[in-house]
């Protein structure tokens, strides 16, 4: 069920306390401050998860166009806050609902902590999608497969932007579906449901190195998106105002 995250080797250890969230499809990396850090942060957080999953598995059975449809698709009125929450990122980037799930998993984690603890810093990732509180500048590297760009290049996400997603969609690496042959599509929005739509969104539309510069000029019409940065083989894009660094 769950895959090996050899990119999970690279999170700086000395910044963050970590430890994992292991749960029927979801794998979290949860990084907290070690000022901050908790034992007990693991058992509340497990508790979020399945009781998450529990409600969006109920609501699926009344609903099961929801979880299969790959369009924009409109829940019923009594469905739960998160299922309309999903549906409302994924029609702003036209396709359907299950593409923010790994963000909202990724999200709810992070608020249950912060509603029951004091953090400084905190990084939740759920398979390249990831809910972020920072302090101080991060300078998060891009895992792009077989690319030769692939960890070669970092992004640097500046302080002061609170609470904020980070969201990765590939055609060539991960478990998750893609319609495109992206190796590396990043997005960056205030909201993580929305970075995770959109990322999956962007990522079906690059099939070759060609598609990069159109998918580019495609998000500059999209205020929402913070930042967007799209590896295709040996071709890079880049859109929005976050430095990209060469990495060692």
């Amino acid at each position: 069920m769950f895959v090996e995250r050899k990119y999970r080797q690279q999170f700086n250890i000395q910044r963050f306390t970590s430890f994992e969230i292991k749960y029927c499809e979801t794998d979290l990396w949860i990084g907290i401050d070690p000022a901050s850090f908790r034992t007990e942060m693991q058992e509340m957080v497990l508790g979020r998860i399945k009781e998450l999953r529990q409600k969006m598995d109920d609501y699926i059975l009344t609903e099961p166009l929801f979880k299969k449809t790959m369009n924009p698709f409109l829940p019923c009125e009594n469905s739960p806050i998160e299922a309309k929450e999903m549906a409302a990122a994924a029609e702003k980037a036209g396709i359907g609902p299950m593409s923010a799930v790994a963000g909202l998993f990724a999200r709810e984690a992070g608020e249950a902590i912060l509603r029951n603890f004091l953090v400084e810093e905190m990084v939740i990732e759920n398979g390249g999608d990831i809910f972020v509180l920072l302090k101080k500048e991060l300078v998060l590297s891009v895992f792009a497969g077989n690319s030769p760009l692939s960890e070669r290049i970092g992004l640097a996400i500046p302080e002061g932007l609170g609470k904020f997603g980070i969201c990765t969609s590939a055609g060539t690496v991960g478990h998750s579906f893609s319609d495109g042959k992206a190796d590396a599509v990043m997005v960056i929005c205030s909201d993580v449901l929305l970075a995770d739509a959109f990322a999956t969104a962007f990522g079906n539309k690059v099939k070759t190195p060609d598609d990069v510069e159109k998918v580019i000029n495609m998000a500059e019409k999209i205020p929402e998106i913070l930042s967007l940065l799209i590896i295709c083989e040996d071709k890079i894009g880049v859109r929005g105002n976050f430095e990209l660094r060469l990495l060692k």
